[in-house]
């Protein structure tokens, strides 16, 4: 993420686009949370940051997710415990896990 040529650094720029991104926040609603925190930003430049680097944290995201099994199955059954019935529901994959 190359964040040369802004005023802010890095890390307040990855803080506002997270509460953005986040918390579904409104631009404005960023920009007064960022105010809270003692830095003072327009709504409209983090609007140009959520934009810019949006799809770089979302190719990061994605790089360090853990890849998922093509195949698996879930059961679900009422189990009693202690004289109180119980909802149980789990998953498992193709080894068995």
């Amino acid at each position: 993420m190359n964040t040369k040529g802004h005023c802010y650094p890095k890390s307040i720029i990855l803080q506002a686009v997270y509460f953005k991104l986040r918390f579904t926040l409104s631009y404005r609603d960023a920009e007064e949370i960022m105010k809270i925190r003692g830095v003072l930003v327009d709504h409209a430049t983090i609007q140009c940051w959520v934009y810019k680097f949006t799809p770089f944290i979302e190719s990061e995201m994605k790089k360090r997710k853990g890849k998922v099994g093509t195949s698996w199955r879930l059961d679900e059954t009422y189990i009693k415990v202690k004289g109180i019935w119980c909802y149980l529901h789990w998953a498992v994959d193709k080894l068995g896990n």
